[in-house]
Formats: structure tokens, C-alpha cells, sequence
């Protein structure tokens, strides 16, 4: 117990009836501040993001929803839900967390960036998964050109672009054969 009572800055001390507990310094989040992305890992995120969103098209013009559905969540969407950090970290000086799996994003983001956001969840249903992904990479797109802005980076525009046509493609086709 003692070896995990100082592996978390936020530790609290709620209860030691026994007084066998050492004090703790003050609880803060400094260790979990979000952190300035490096050149590659902000082009990882960006590749990451557009180039696994023909997995889900493919899912869904497969039918293969439950394939679709986990790699829209589970690869994806994180990349932009890290995306979503690094704006508003830079927007804070990096010196934020926002708490674990975003559960702080509808404090810290522009309300009109907040509700995009939630549009980018899906039931199973394919039309409303394509709406999320449509939503997901608007949100992305204009996040992810003021984090390039900020840090010098360059965005591929080639790639949303290429990907938006793609995914539009393999949308009109699923619908025809449905």
C-alpha cells in the first residue's frame, strides 16, 4: 500500500484511523498536464486519424458493423480526442489536464467545438455512424490546423482531402447496394 500511496500526485489522504499513513504534500495535477505534442507525434496523430478511416468505411460498406464500430473508437476517435487536448492545452500555456477521457473537454472547449464533439458518437446504426465520422473530421480538421499553426507544423490538407473523397465515395456506394 505504501508503494502506490506516492505513485499519484493526487493522492489524498481521507481516512487513517491508525495514524500509520505519512503526510503527503498538496494534491495537484502537475504530472498530468497535458503535454506540447513533438513534430512526428502530431503528424502520427494526423496520419493515424485520416489514414484508419477507410477501415471504418470499409466496415461499414461490409456491414461489418461491430469491426466499424470498434475501429471508430478505439483508433480513431482517440486521435482526435488527442488532438482536442493539445488545443486546449495550447490554449492554456500546457499547464491543463483534462481529466481522464475528456471528462473536462465541455469546460475547456469553445461551446461550438463542445457540441461537434458530441456529434462524433455513433449508435450502430450506419447512417448515424457516417454523420459522427463527417462531424469528426470537420472537428478535427480545424483543431488540427490550429495546432500546426501554433507549432510550425504542417498539416496534410492532401490527406483530409483525399480521405473526405474516399469516404464520401464508399458512402454513396454502400448506400446503393443496401
Amino acid at each position: 500500500a505504501l508503494e502506490d500511496y506516492y505513485s499519484d500526485t493526487l493522492t489524498l489522504k481521507l481516512l487513517d484511523k491508525d495514524d500509520f499513513l505519512p503526510e503527503l504534500p498538496p494534491a495537484n495535477d502537475r504530472a498530468h498536464w497535458i503535454k506540447a505534442p513533438e513534430k512526428q507525434t502530431y503528424l502520427g496523430c494526423c496520419n493515424e486519424f485520416w489514414w484508419c478511416l477507410n477501415n471504418v468505411a470499409k466496415g461499414i460498406a461490409r456491414n461489418q458493423m461491430p469491426y466499424a464500430m470498434r475501429m471508430y473508437t478505439e483508433i480513431v476517435h482517440p486521435q482526435l480526442d488527442q488532438m482536442i487536448e493539445w488545443y486546449i492545452a495550447m490554449n492554456h500555456d500546457f499547464t491543463i489536464s483534462t481529466g481522464m477521457w475528456g471528462k473536462y473537454f465541455r469546460e475547456y472547449l469553445p461551446s461550438e467545438f463542445y457540441d461537434m464533439y458530441l456529434k462524433t458518437y455513433s449508435d450502430c446504426d450506419s447512417n448515424n455512424l457516417w454523420h459522427a465520422i463527417f462531424n469528426a473530421c470537420e472537428l478535427f480538421r480545424m483543431l488540427g490546423v490550429q495546432v500546426s499553426d501554433q507549432f510550425g507544423y504542417e498539416y496534410n490538407a492532401k490527406d483530409e482531402e483525399n480521405m473526405i473523397a474516399y469516404l464520401k465515395a464508399v458512402k454513396v456506394k454502400s448506400l446503393c447496394t443496401q
